[in-house]
């Protein structure tokens, strides 16, 4: 028998048996949706290595196939059950909170970052808050501010280099 001839006898067989290979793979998968998908890449599957190789048993074949991917999915599918969670499980998990030794440190630090930018001059303070917190560019800070682009860069590069001192004095209060 030609490979093509054998192709075509195990598609029909397959086509002719489809209800009963997919109970099959529903018995197996437990969901009629997903034995649907089984059974489809079954199907694909049939074709493919049909013409590869001698089958003497067209229906069993079929059902051998359907009933392998069909393990294989459940496998999969118990897997994934234990390794993924369903999103609403974390909606439930509560959000880590800082003990309020950390609550103090940190509204310390933030007191220390608003008085730092509260020193600088009130034009280079808002070129910073442009930048930083708005997102605006150098040259449109410019042109908000009135002034050049080189200038915007100095008082952004000054309040960088007030919050880096700032910085090293959080990090010495730590050690």
């Amino acid at each position: 028998m030609s490979n093509h001839r054998q192709r075509r006898d195990i598609e029909d067989t397959f086509l002719q048996h489809w209800s009963q290979l997919r109970s099959a793979a529903q018995a197996i998968v437990g969901v009629r949706e997903a034995a649907e998908d089984v059974t489809q890449s079954a199907y694909v599957k049939v074709l493919e290595i049909s013409g590869e190789l001698t089958v003497r048993q067209p229906v069993g074949f079929c059902f051998q196939v359907v009933r392998n991917l069909a393990i294989d999915h459940r496998r999969r599918a118990a897997l994934e059950s234990h390794v993924f969670m369903d999103e609403s499980h974390g909606e439930a998990v509560p959000a880590q909170l800082a003990s309020p030794e950390q609550s103090l440190i940190t509204q310390q630090h933030v007191r220390m970052v608003e008085e730092v930018l509260d020193a600088l001059p009130a034009r280079t303070r808002v070129a910073f808050t442009l930048y930083r917190l708005n997102g605006m560019t150098q040259r449109e800070i410019a042109k908000e501010l009135d002034v050049s682009p080189t200038l915007v860069n100095f008082m952004i590069r000054d309040a960088i280099d007030a919050l880096k001192r700032c910085r090293g004095l959080v990090d010495a209060g730590r050690s």
